[in-house]
C-alpha cells in the first residue's frame, strides 16, 4: 500500500515535511528500522503501523505506552484512516494527504454482522530480547548479591530497603555499562530490576496504566491485559517463575494468607482493591498463574455508567428509587461483566443513616457512607483449620443490627442465609451471582440453596426467592468489550410451581457498525411494577414517565 502524509513540527522544532510511504506493513516508532522514526521518549520503539485492507489503510497502535490518536481519539488497537484525518504519536502530528489505490467502495461490500477481530499488537520495546536477558542477568545478580528475604519488610521502610538495593543494583550497572545498548536507558533498566526484586516486577506498569483492566499472567513470557474489553499481549515479561512466585507471595503475605504446593491456589486484594487470582503447579501446568482485576482508583458513578451507554438515565433513576425504597436485588452476569462495579454504584444509594454490613470473599467494595462494617472471608490455615466463609460471616452479620446486607457474590449455601436475611426484616440487600439471563439466576439460586444441605422442596425454595428477590439487574459483556445491563427484570411471585418475572428495562441489540460497535437500545416495556404504585398510593412522587416506551 501507499500513504501519503504531511508531518507537522515536534516538540525539536523539525520543520514539516512531505512523505510518500509504502509497504505491506509502514512502521513508526523510535527504531531506525522503523518506515517512519520519530526520535522521541514518548513514542515506543515500534509504536503504530500503517497496514492494508480490504482496499482501505488503517493504522494499529503497537501496544505503545502513550496510545495513538486519529483525530483526537485514542484508537484500540486500530482504526480506518482517509484523506483529511490528523493522527498524533508523540508531539507530532501526521496529516493523511492522499491513499493512492484506495477504494472507497471495498469496505462498504463487506457485511458486518459481526465486529472485526483486531490482530494483537506486536510486542513493544520491553520484549527486546537484549534487554531482556541484561534484565534476567542484572537480576540473578543483585539476588546473589543482597539477601532480600532477610531484609524485615515489617519493620524496615520500603523507601530504605529500596535505597539499599539500589545502591548495589547501582554497582552492578557500572560492572556492565559497556554492554548496555545505547537505546536502552539505564534508568529505565534500574527501574525494571528494582520492580521485580522489590515490587510486582513488569506488572508496575500495566497496574499504573488506567485504561488497563484486568492484567493475566498466564506464564513468565506471557502477560495479557485487557483494555477498553479487548485482549491484548503486553510484551512484558518476567525473568523466571521464581520471580512470578515471589510476585504472589509479596501479595498474599500481608494478608495473612499463604500458596505452596498443599494449597496452590488463593484468592487476595491489593492494597488499592484490586481483585488478585492465583494458582501454581502442579494444577497451573504451564507454570504460576496470575490474575488481576483492577479497581479504579475513583470509583464509578451512575453518570459514569450513563456516560458509558452502560444503561440509561431511566434506568438509573429507577435503580436509585429501588435502592432507596429497600428493594432486594440481585444483579446476574458473567465473568468480567461489570457485576462488581455496578454493586458498588447501587450500594452508593443506600441511605447515610443506616447500617451496613458488607461481605467478600475478598474485600473490593468502597462505599461512600461512614456507617460500613466491611467483613472478609478467611481461608483454612496450614493446618487446614481456622476458615471462615462467605456463609458464616451473613450468619454473623444478623447478629450485628444491620439494615442492609451486601454480598459481593452468593455462589453456594449462603444463599440460604441471605434470602432468609431478606425475608425476616433485612430489606434493601444487594448481592450478585453468576448467570447468563434473568431465569437462569433464580434457577441458579434454587441450586445455591439446595447446596446449604437443607433438604427443602422445591416449592418451599421458589417461595422463599419470590417473596424475598424484588429485582433481577442482568448485565452482560459483549464481543466490542462493552459492558450493559441488558435487563432490569422484577420478580412478581408464584403461579402453580413456577415463579413469574416480568422485564422493566430491556436492551435490544441490533448487530455491529462498521467499527465493531454494538448496535440497539435500551427500552423501556412499558410495564410499572407493583412496588412503585404502592408508593405511589402512600404519596411518594415517582416519576412514571421513566416507564414509557
Amino acid at each position: 500500500m501507499e500513504i501519503i502524509i504531511e508531518i507537522s513540527p515536534g516538540a525539536s522544532g523539525t520543520p514539516a515535511e512531505r512523505r510518500k510511504l509504502a509497504g505491506e506493513k509502514i512502521l513508526i516508532g523510535r527504531s531506525p528500522d522503523c518506515a517512519l522514526v520519530i526520535p522521541e521518549t514518548r513514542v515506543s520503539r515500534q509504536h503504530a503501523e500503517f497496514f492494508g485492507r480490504n482496499g482501505q489503510a488503517w493504522i494499529r497502535d503497537l501496544g505503545s505506552a502513550n496510545g495513538t490518536l486519529v483525530n483526537g481519539r485514542k484508537i484500540s488497537p486500530e482504526a480506518e484512516v482517509k484523506p483529511g484525518q490528523e493522527i498524533r504519536v508523540g508531539s507530532r502530528i501526521l496529516k493523511i494527504l492522499e491513499i493512492p489505490g484506495s477504494s472507497p467502495a471495498a469496505a462498504d461490500a463487506q457485511p458486518h454482522l459481526s465486529p472485526p477481530s483486531p490482530e494483537p499488537p506486536a510486542t513493544p520495546e520491553a520484549d527486546h530480547e537484549g534487554a531482556f536477558a541484561l534484565r534476567e542477568n542484572l537480576h540473578r545478580q543483585l539476588i546473589e548479591q543482597l539477601n532480600l528475604k532477610r531484609m524485615d519488610f515489617g519493620r524496615e521502610p520500603s523507601a530504605e530497603i529500596r535505597a539499599r538495593t539500589r545502591e548495589v543494583l547501582e554497582k552492578i550497572l557500572e560492572e556492565h555499562r559497556d554492554s548496555i545498548p545505547p537505546e536502552l536507558s539505564r534508568e529505565r533498566l534500574a527501574k525494571e530490576v528494582l520492580d521485580e526484586a522489590l515490587g510486582l516486577g513488569p506488572l508496575e506498569d500495566l497496574l499504573d496504566d488506567p485504561e488497563i483492566t484486568e492484567v493475566m499472567v498466564n506464564r513468565k513470557d506471557r502477560i495479557y491485559v485487557e483494555k477498553r474489553g479487548k485482549l491484548f499481549l503486553s510484551g512484558r515479561r518476567f525473568s523466571s517463575d521464581r520471580a512470578i512466585l515471589n510476585v504472589i507471595e509479596r501479595i498474599v503475605s500481608p494478608l495473612g494468607r499463604r500458596i505452596d504446593e498443599s494449597s496452590p491456589m488463593v484468592d487476595a486484594r491489593l492494597k488499592d482493591g484490586s481483585r488478585v487470582n492465583a494458582i501454581i503447579p502442579p494444577l497451573a501446568i504451564q507454570g504460576p498463574t496470575l490474575t488481576i482485576r483492577k479497581f479504579s482508583k475513583d470509583p464509578l458513578g451512575i453518570e459514569d455508567l450513563v456516560r458509558f451507554g452502560s444503561l440509561t438515565r431511566e434506568m438509573g433513576e429507577f435503580l436509585r428509587l429501588s435502592v432507596h425504597h429497600r428493594k432486594n436485588i440481585i444483579i446476574s452476569g458473567g465473568t468480567g461483566s461489570g457485576k462488581t462495579t455496578l454493586l458498588n454504584v447501587l450500594s452508593a444509594f443506600i441511605p447515610s443513616d443506616e447500617r451496613i454490613v458488607t461481605i467478600e470473599d475478598a474485600a473490593e467494595l468502597r462505599l461512600p457512607q461512614e456507617h460500613v462494617v466491611s467483613l472478609e472471608a478467611r481461608p483454612p490455615n496450614i493446618e487446614g483449620k481456622g476458615a471462615v466463609t462467605i456463609r458464616d460471616l451473613v450468619k454473623n452479620a444478623l447478629r450485628m443490627r444491620p439494615d442492609r446486607i451486601v454480598v459481593g457474590e452468593c455462589r453456594g449455601g449462603e444463599a440460604l442465609d441471605m434470602l432468609q436475611a431478606m425475608n425476616t426484616g433485612h430489606d434493601g440487600s444487594l448481592t450478585t451471582g453468576h448467570a447468563n439471563s434473568p431465569r437462569d439466576i433464580i434457577a441458579r439460586l434454587e441450586t445455591m440453596v439446595l447446596m446449604s444441605g437443607m433438604e427443602l422442596p422445591v416449592r418451599a425454595i421458589r417461595e422463599q426467592i419470590s417473596s424475598a428477590i424484588d429485582l433481577v439487574i442482568q448485565q452482560s459483556r459483549f464481543r466490542d468489550g462493552t459492558r450493559k445491563v441488558t435487563h432490569i427484570t422484577e420478580v412478581q411471585g408464584m403461579e402453580g410451581e413456577i415463579i413469574t418475572l416480568q422485564d422493566i428495562f430491556v436492551f435490544k441489540p441490533r448487530g455491529y457498525d462498521p467499527d465493531g460497535k454494538v448496535l440497539g437500545e435500551m427500552v423501556s416495556t412499558g410495564f410499572i411494577p407493583r412496588f412503585i404504585e404502592d408508593l405511589r398510593e402512600q404519596g411518594e412522587k415517582i416519576p412514571i414517565e421513566i416507564f414509557r416506551t
